[in-house]
């Protein structure tokens, strides 16, 4: 389970398709959820959560109180310093809530500066961030600072002088990096959801997963593909369609798991593929393979 950063603008009151599409998988996948108390969009993040009757959710805020919490989920108090008034006492959950995260979601306005500096805070703190910009219906996957560079060098220069005036010294331009090369390195797959980056993955993507997985003629190949297939789908969607427990399909398709061939035919079936077996010639053997088909 990883622990998503969930943030926004102010002047979005209204979540698109696309963002409550990425939400759903992110309930689906059981992440933990911290968002922040403000209006606009961490008040419709809320919503969204209490509607989904979602409560693995941290609602941070800035002094005692939250100004929301529609779900009353556990609260995350931050005590800024004395000398902070305006965005910089509000800034302190933002954060962090980029530290505890391993992950952030951003819907952005495309005009908000504070949107856009959570994503530099998560960056700055090795985190991979996923910003949707609504109005333009763009998704920027900001896997480390040369992304960051990029993304930068598109804005406006009053924009990014209002980034840089909110940063800290730090925040846009660290004295020191811990391991040299890291954030121009490329993360693997598995070192981020595919509950916050994609849609979900068509029927032809999965059927290339785990037929590459069959493959390749490895076991445990094959239980970790169906698991990320499972779990990019929604567990517990895929768990109540093949008829199975929540908790035992994790576990099955989880680290090192060793799930009945049953319950292998029954997840195929319920992400829409099935397994065939056809004869195949090759150096005059004769071979039997199995392939997923959509």
């Amino acid at each position: 389970m990883s622990t998503v950063f969930i943030g926004g603008s102010r002047h979005i009151s209204r979540l698109s398709a696309q963002v409550k599409e990425r939400l759903n998988n992110i309930i689906n996948n059981g992440h933990k959820v911290v968002v922040g108390d403000a209006a606009g969009a961490d008040k419709a993040i809320q919503k969204h959560m209490l509607d989904a009757a979602y409560n693995n959710v941290t609602v941070f805020c800035s002094g005692d109180q939250p100004r929301n919490n529609l779900g009353g989920w556990l609260i995350h108090s931050i005590t800024p310093p004395k000398s902070s008034k305006g965005f910089q006492f509000y800034a302190a959950k933002d954060r962090e809530m980029a530290l505890e995260a391993d992950f952030g979601l951003m819907i952005w306005d495309s005009k908000s500066p504070g949107t856009v500096l959570n994503v530099l805070r998560l960056v700055r703190a090795e985190k991979f961030a996923v910003l949707i910009n609504v109005p333009d219906n763009i998704t920027h996957n900001i896997k480390s600072t040369a992304h960051w560079n990029e993304f930068l060098a598109q804005c406006s220069p009053d924009l990014r002088a209002e980034i840089r005036q909110r940063a800290t010294a730090d925040e846009w331009e660290p004295s020191t990096v811990t391991q040299p090369g890291f954030f121009d390195a490329q993360p693997t797959r598995a070192s981020y959801p595919a509950a916050i980056l994609t849609s979900a993955p068509s029927e032809d993507d999965l059927a290339a997963t785990i037929n590459a997985a069959l493959a390749s003629g490895d076991t445990a190949s094959v239980v970790d593909a169906l698991g990320m297939i499972a779990r990019a789908r929604g567990m517990t969607h895929i768990a109540k369609e093949a008829g199975l427990a929540r908790e035992s399909l994790y576990r099955s398709l989880g680290t090192g798991g060793n799930p009945e061939f049953s319950t292998v035919l029954k997840v195929m079936s319920a992400v829409g593929l099935r397994l065939e077996v056809y004869k195949d010639r090759t150096d005059d053997t004769r071979k039997k393979n199995i392939h997923a088909k959509g």
